[in-house]
């Protein structure tokens, strides 16, 4: 979906402007409801944006240390322990970073040599192939298969070749909204031991499940030696425009992490670190809350798409749902999302975007939920029209 550039190099043609700038830009431009990229239109815990407040009136506002503050790097340290009885050393195995992103690019960059290849599960988030690119490695797919989004086994262990480096799971998965199972982290766990590979976790769905339960793939026998997982507080607290994350695991693999890291956003955030350690110490009843509201939205958007014609894959975790639009007549996603601020001023993101070497077209869209019920409700309203 992008245009050849002249100047940029040749192993990032192709990537261009993401989808998701695109779409909200196309949002913006014809007044539609934005159901395409990811963010909240509600703020988070008042108490979380209060110590972020403070910490701003009290001079938290100059670098923070490198590997991040030391109570921000503790709090995340307490939650692995709280939440999966994962123990870590906060001095030692946690990195802060700006957003997940720049963790994911980051350990792809300081774990991946030239030439090198990077095992994902297909459709994924668009960063994906962009850090693999940026490190000079190729990137080898294993598909999700509708309509449980399962994969596999057999296909993972024939993408492993001798120059695979790392496995990059993301679970809870965007844009599926699929939570791996015991079993499937199992069998990734299993090729991970058996072929020496190093493991990449992208876990930032981790409270935002409602169906089933997240298990860090570092949990499973053999990999917290060989497992770097990466969270953040966008999702988890909707502060996304935060962009504060981290990264765990062993200190071997944290310590190459950090080289990269330093040198691309070195630090950031100074006064929203203390305020992400105030949400990560809340109590239980925040996180179960907050799914519980996502899981009403979720309902909620699912009935409205289900009502207008699509056939719904509900997720079991994550903001988004993936919807089938053949039963409209569409086999082509991208062009019903370049009709729909026409048609009925709602704005989605065609699957195609998160397969991005696929041969054909697709009748799946992503549709964001993690917006006020009335938003919803708006935008079920108009998508009706579709079928009006």
């Amino acid at each position: 979906m992008s245009r050849a550039q002249p100047h940029l190099v040749a192993r990032l043609q192709g990537l261009g402007t993401t989808i998701f700038a695109e779409m909200s830009a196309l949002a913006e431009a014809t007044g539609s409801i934005n159901l395409g990229q990811g963010f909240p239109d509600t703020d988070g815990p008042p108490e979380v944006a209060e110590a972020a407040v403070a910490a701003i009136r009290t001079g938290v506002n100059q670098y923070p240390p490198g590997p991040g503050s030391a109570d921000l790097r503790a709090a995340v340290a307490e939650h692995q322990l709280r939440f999966y009885g994962i123990e870590l050393d906060p001095a030692s195995q946690v990195l802060v970073t700006a957003g997940a992103t720049e963790a994911i690019t980051a350990a792809v960059l300081a774990l991946c040599e030239v030439g090198d290849e990077v095992i994902a599960f297909e459709p994924f988030y668009d960063s994906y192939p962009a850090a693999v690119a940026l490190a000079g490695a190729q990137l080898r797919t294993v598909p999700l298969e509708p309509p449980g989004w399962s994969f596999d086994p057999e296909r993972l262990v024939r993408a492993v070749s001798s120059r695979t480096r790392l496995v990059l799971l993301n679970s809870p998965h965007n844009p599926t909204g699929k939570v791996f199972s015991p079993a499937e982290l199992d069998a990734i766990a299993e090729v991970c031991v058996a072929r020496d590979l190093i493991a990449l976790t992208d876990e930032v769905y981790e409270h935002l499940v409602f169906d089933g339960h997240h298990l860090p793939l570092s949990s499973r026998p053999g990999m917290a030696e060989r497992t770097i997982a990466v969270s953040s507080a966008g999702k988890t607290f909707s502060f996304t425009g935060w962009k504060i994350g981290w990264v765990t695991g062993p200190e071997p693999l944290l310590n190459a992490v950090r080289t990269v890291k330093q040198f691309l956003t070195y630090v950031n955030g100074a006064p929203f670190q203390p305020a992400v350690a105030t949400g990560l110490r809340l109590g239980d009843g925040y996180f179960s809350a907050a799914a519980q509201a996502l899981r009403q939205r979720r309902d909620r958007l699912e009935a409205g798409l289900s009502a207008s014609g699509f056939a719904v894959h509900v997720p079991a975790a994550t903001y988004f749902a993936m919807a089938d639009a053949s039963p409209l007549g569409y086999r082509d996603g991208v062009l019903l999302c370049q009709e729909m601020p026409k048609r009925c001023g709602v704005v989605a993101v065609p699957a195609a975007a998160f397969y991005p070497a696929a041969a054909g077209p697709s009748p799946l869209v992503r549709f964001a939920f993690c917006k006020r019920p009335e938003v919803l409700d708006e935008a079920v309203r108009r998508l009706a029209l579709l079928v009006g």
